[in-house]
């Protein structure tokens, strides 16, 4: 077996990174899509609230480095998300916004040196709220979200775990043990990794199981959370829950399979409408956002 006590680290302060605090989409942006679907969206969205009914925001690692946390955590402080649940690179670069108002390193010079997610504080630091929060039986997100607090990070407020904590709503996290640059550390403990990630599988499909009426968005997830919204709808449905005629949406770049089929197509069947929305985060989730807010503030 591979040593991993001979990984070697480095600070993170001298680390190159591609997006800076001051690269994030301001919340009076003038970013506006010319598509009927996204103000349709966005008045399901605003209705689910008004039923009382989730509205579920799913997203993968780019769309915190286009710029889109802002947005997002002011939708959590306004009561528009009930659930954000992120992938672990999300999550990892949600922290760095925190830790350093930076994130998004240069992977391939990275790889060529072996030094690619060896940043000593990221995985430090992360690992050992996961250990921690295993202990306590905590989920991850909510074992991260509170080592931000703890440490009192000096960008905690750019932190989408954090302000989901804050503002008493579930904040999880679903990993891939060994996808994330955390798990290459010796601080990594693959059974705090698993417990902290089951626990938040359990506490997405509990605000799964009240779906109906409501509304699920995935943001820029190719595989993991796709894959895992199915199998909580499927527990749900499993187990008796009314989990049907809700709203699913995929946001992405480009068309791709398991999203469209598992977010999109496939629930069709419980009576829910899906839609399919092509574009960059940084342009798709700010016409989103003033859509809501116009239909609110109007």
């Amino acid at each position: 077996m591979i040593d991993l006590s001979k990984i070697k680290t480095y600070p993170i302060r001298h680390r190159k990174n591609k997006f800076f605090l001051k690269d994030m989409l301001p919340l009076d942006g003038d970013i506006l899509l010319d598509n009927p679907d996204m103000e349709e969206i966005a008045g399901l969205i605003v209705r689910a609230r008004e039923l009382d009914a989730p509205v579920i925001l799913m997203l993968g690692g780019a769309v915190v480095k286009t710029g889109c946390s802002a947005i997002i955590i002011d939708l959590i402080r306004r009561g528009f998300l009930q659930h954000v649940a992120l992938n672990g690179g999300a999550s990892i670069h949600d922290f760095e916004l925190a830790l350093i108002g930076e994130t998004s390193e240069d992977v391939a010079n990275g790889l060529e040196d072996g030094t690619f997610g060896m940043a000593e504080e990221t995985l430090a630091h992360m690992n050992r709220a996961l250990n921690e929060g295993a202990q306590k039986n905590w989920g991850y997100g909510y074992s991260i979200a509170k080592k931000v607090e703890e440490l009192k990070l000096p960008y905690r407020d750019s932190n989408i775990l954090y302000s989901a904590v804050q503002a008493g709503i579930p904040g999880t996290v679903h990993i891939a043990i060994g996808g994330d640059i955390i798990h290459q550390h010796p601080s990594a403990d693959g059974a705090a990794l698993g417990r902290t990630s089951f626990t938040d599988f359990h506490i997405l499909t509990d605000t799964i199981s009240r779906l109906k009426n409501g509304v699920l968005l995935n943001v820029g997830s190719a595989v993991n959370l796709p894959e895992v919204f199915l199998k909580c709808l499927t527990m749900c449905r499993n187990l008796g829950y009314d989990a049907s005629n809700f709203t699913t949406v995929n946001f992405d770049f480009m068309n791709m399979y398991r999203p469209r089929t598992r977010i999109v197509e496939w629930p069709k069947v419980l009576g829910c409408r899906g839609f399919d929305i092509r574009g960059n985060h940084a342009e798709t989730m700010p016409t989103l956002y003033r859509h809501i807010l116009h239909l609110t503030e109007s």
